[in-house]
């Protein structure tokens, strides 16, 4: 029997919501093994995010001219915005494979059959994470991980504002950006959330099932 795994699409949040939203499974996970593993499937308003440890050299605005957040994963500065697909697995390895390098090379490979499915070949790039097609990135992964829980995940650019990555130098690297949308003209985010689920699935060998948001995380009662 495949292991469970409940897939959540709560379509446009705020950064700190998603955050704090994968920060409540970790916690019920780490405290109950048996709680499901959980895919979220979102996008974000406009964000910069830096990694623990991130060069702020690689930010080349100027304080307080948007929104920006430094959070535990790994990895240098990036952006999130609309047309962008972030994941946020939060799965315990302990019942997959006890190895981060296999984990980000696994997230790497739904996206690779991802892209497969709009017949676009998406690519690594020795000693570097991501996925590329033809020289452009397209997707980066940052990552952490507590007690074999993992936070964080894969930010995957299908019709993204390609200039909001203009202002920063996106994961140290000078290699430039792409989105999707060059490769698949009319594309949308929408159309990848159930590519992205059937590829998680195959990759990870469990069964995604589509749930309410509220079935799973505890919303505050409107006042």
């Amino acid at each position: 029997m495949k292991r469970p795994c409940l897939l959540l699409t709560p379509g446009l949040v705020s950064y700190t919501q998603g955050w704090d939203w994968q920060k409540q499974i970790q916690q019920r996970k780490i405290q109950d093994s048996q709680h499901p593993d959980v895919l979220f499937l979102v996008e974000h308003p406009p964000v910069y995010t830096l990694g623990q440890g991130s060069d702020p050299e690689f930010v080349k605005f100027a304080p307080g001219t948007f929104e920006l957040h430094r959070t535990e994963r790994g990895g240098e500065v990036t952006y999130h915005g609309p047309g962008q697909l972030v994941g946020y697995p939060v799965l315990d390895l302990r019942a997959y494979r006890q190895d981060l390098h296999w984990y980000l090379r696994q997230l790497e490979e739904v996206l690779i059959r991802t892209l497969s499915h709009l017949d676009i070949t998406g690519e690594r790039v020795a000693g570097l994470t991501g996925v590329w097609v033809k020289g452009y990135k397209v997707a980066a992964i940052g990552i952490k991980v507590s007690r074999w829980v993992t936070l964080h995940g894969f930010a995957l650019n299908v019709t993204t504002d390609l200039r909001a990555f203009e202002v920063i130098v996106p994961c140290g690297l000078t290699q430039p950006v792409g989105r999707v949308e060059q490769f698949c003209p009319g594309v949308s985010p929408a159309d990848l959330i159930p590519l992205i689920a059937t590829s998680f699935a195959e990759v990870f060998g469990v069964d995604l099932q589509l749930v309410p948001l509220a079935q799973v995380i505890a919303l505050p009662v409107p006042q």
